[in-house]
């Protein structure tokens, strides 16, 4: 294969053109952004011509392999902008990646309108062995459909406006995304009355009476970070707090919110019907047929299906969850009480609190618990790095190895919430694995949080949920890192299926309850002792309490999201709210007030991977409950279980067709039932 290396002089000027060792984040600036850029982009459109005069009898090793390697090498220059404008949120490193994002995107459209470039691939598929690996078909296969996807097929004009519309849709989701962010970190409420914040826990008055103090002010000052919003809604005895903080949070960027400039009304407007063109473009009726053709689900009508089936087995027991936690409370609820009181009937009824757990996880116990669980699970070892350049001090970098030493593979971590920062929890590839002409590049990801910060004696104390957060997304990283496919485009979390790429990760989620992680992931702040068995059965005991209200919860935000796209109508305004209510008539119990607009916030559907896609957490959670049993049935820790799960699905990222994966490790296809026990429900 023939190798296009980044010049030396070029490694010297700009840190982010060095793509020989990890991002260089002691010395990446904003400056570095879009000359680094626009060289890669020049550069590769110069071999990719190169490439295409002599590809008269491409294969994979003379086309397909320098195609995966120039994609690669651009997503390893990328990412450091990608993450640091997420984690950093500064005015800087947000305008570099706004700048340089419509290169990016025009870029990736043109590679992929590429009529040459498909007819070439066109012929590797068509003379592909009949031994080749499942990793090459794949390869293949998922380029000819995404350049279909991408508009191939069409002529100059509508193939200009598909690239006009993709550059378009790039810039008008970073701005939603950017208006949450602003919103988020422009609010506060200034406290001085003490009483008002009764019932909150310590570690969130020593949060907000720091950010008081931050500012030269008196008392505290609480913000719309999530540990806060958490702490305020499942803790403050004082409702009209809980309902200002819940308002706060609802209206964060829309016209409700504290200012017009974030209002994100238009850019969901436009969001949605450029989807729509697009999809029409190609040759799909909506954005939902689009999505769907990178997904597992077969069409509109089994999502929607799979949805309200869902509903229907969970409403009765939500109903009853509902009863009895509006008679515990004495009162009809709102959206800002459930929290609160289901957080008091789990002590009423469990004899157990979020706060009295919390001292049990600091964070570094349960990393260090997590960390020999999953080495126990895959014969693995996780080394922190201490000399690896970052973006923060909260940012630490591990190494995964063997068992026998074999390096596989490396992430890094930032926990902790802080101003700039964007909410939430997620995890990031920094790096692709990679296995071409002999040269093994390994993978590298980012795994971050949102938690509280560490106290002044330098400790985060985590709720049992963010365990099973930090859990979720540690999932997410193992799929990243264990993988052994070559070919980045179908190696780690990448080509596999939009609504089964939550498999690994909600397996770790059921992996955060088993007894041995009360040994192994908890340790008293004060006294170092594990989580006693009598507290561990009150928490296992209490896992089912508003189980059901949360199914319809996440059953609300998928059907939601699927049906906007699916019904959108080009010639009348988009239904935001309206379909927002009807969705909320059908599945939901708690009515919310007419100013929410969980819309302007919804992230993951207007600025992340999830448009029309948000079911997939469902989709992959039937998967994960189902294989989770398997594990129960042999016992958690049994090493073949174990030992099949990763090499039937960890290992083959996006190789192979995700439910023949799936029969080849459970031995069977999936069932609901699962799922349904998990939550409380029998299955009917």
């Amino acid at each position: 294969m023939r190798r296009f290396p980044t010049t030396e002089t070029s490694y010297m000027s700009n840190p982010l053109l060095d793509t020989t060792t990890l991002p260089k984040f002691d010395e990446i600036t904003p400056e570095h952004v879009l000359p680094a850029i626009k060289q890669v982009i020049a550069e590769h459109r110069a071999k990719l011509e190169s490439l295409l005069e002599t590809a008269d009898d491409p294969d994979v090793d003379s086309l397909v392999a320098p195609v995966e390697q120039m994609e690669h090498e651009l997503g390893r220059i990328w990412s450091p902008v990608s993450h640091l404008q997420s984690v950093l949120g500064s005015p800087a490193w947000r305008k570099a990646y706004t700048s340089a994002l419509p290169l990016l995107t025009e870029h990736g459209t043109e590679i992929s309108q590429n009529e040459h470039l498909q007819r070439a691939y066109a012929k590797v598929g068509e003379a592909l062995p009949a031994d080749a690996s499942e990793e090459t078909r794949s390869a293949v296969d998922h380029a000819l459909r995404d350049f279909h996807l991408a508009g191939v097929d069409l002529q100059k004009t509508a193939k200009d406006r598909f690239k006009t519309i993709m550059r378009e849709l790039a810039a008008t989701q970073a701005s939603f995304e950017h208006n949450v962010q602003d919103a988020s970190d422009a609010w506060s409420l200034h406290v001085e009355d003490p009483s008002r914040l009764d019932g909150l826990p310590q570690q969130a008055l020593d949060r907000a009476a720091g950010s008081a103090a931050d500012k030269n002010l008196e008392g505290w000052l609480l913000t719309l970070d999530y540990p806060t919003y958490d702490a305020v809604l499942t803790h403050a005895t004082n409702r009209e707090l809980r309902e200002t903080v819940y308002k706060a949070w609802v209206t964060r960027g829309s016209d409700k919110g504290a200012s017009p400039d974030w209002d994100n009304t238009d850019n969901i407007t436009k969001i949605l019907a450029l989807r729509h063109e697009a999809a029409n473009l190609v040759g799909f009726e909506t954005y939902a047929d689009y999505s769907l053709a990178t997904k597992t689900a077969n069409s509109t009508e089994q999502v929607i299906d799979f949805l309200r089936e869902l509903a229907s087995h969970s409403r009765a027991r939500a109903e009853q969850e509902l009863a009895e936690l509006s008679e515990f409370a004495g009162q009809p609820l709102e959206p800002w009480d459930v929290t609160f009181w289901l957080e008091k009937l789990k002590q009423d009824r469990f004899s157990i609190s979020n706060e009295e757990l919390r001292l049990y996880f600091p964070a570094d116990t349960v990393v260090g618990g997590l960390f020999a669980l999953a080495e126990k699970l895959y014969d693995v070892v996780f080394e922190e790095t201490g000399d690896v350049a970052a973006w923060h001090d909260d940012a630490r970098y591990f190494t995964l190895k063997s068992a026998s030493g074999e390096v596989l593979g490396g992430f890094y971590t930032d926990l902790f919430a802080r101003s700039g920062k964007r909410n939430g929890a997620w995890i990031d590839e920094c790096i692709g694995r990679q296995h071409l002409n002999g040269e093994l590049t390994l993978p590298v990801g980012y795994l971050v949080c949102n938690f509280q910060p560490v106290d002044s004696d330098g400790v985060s104390l985590l709720t049992h949920d963010e365990v099973v957060t930090r859990f979720h997304e540690f999932g997410h990283m193992l799929h990243h890192l264990l993988t052994r496919v070559g070919l980045p485009s179908v190696s780690g979390i990448n080509g596999v299926p939009g609504d089964a790429g939550e498999l690994p990760s909600q397996v770790m989620e059921n992996v955060a309850w088993p007894s041995e992680v009360r040994t192994r992931c908890s340790s008293h702040r004060e006294t170092g002792e594990p989580l006693p068995r009598e507290l561990f059965d009150k928490l296992e005991a209490s896992r089912h309490a508003g189980a059901a209200l949360a199914m319809l919860r996440q059953l609300e935000l998928g059907l939601y999201d699927f049906r906007l796209h699916a019904e959108y109508d080009p010639d009348s305004p988009p239904r935001i709210l309206e379909m927002l209510a009807e969705v909320r008539d059908e599945v939901a119990l708690i009515q919310h007030p007419e100013y929410n607009r969980l819309p302007h916030a919804f992230s993951h559907i207007f600025a992340g991977g999830y448009a029309a896609g948000y079911y997939s957490y469902k989709w992959a959670e039937v998967l994960a409950a189902d294989a989770f049993a398997a594990c129960e049935e042999a016992g958690i820790f049994d090493p073949a279980t174990a030992e099949r799960f990763r090499q039937e699905i960890l290992e083959i990222g996006g190789s192979r067709d995700i439910m023949r994966a799936y029969i080849a490790f459970r031995g069977r296809e999936p069932t609901v039932d699962a799922l349904l026990r998990q939550n409380g429900i029998e299955p009917s």
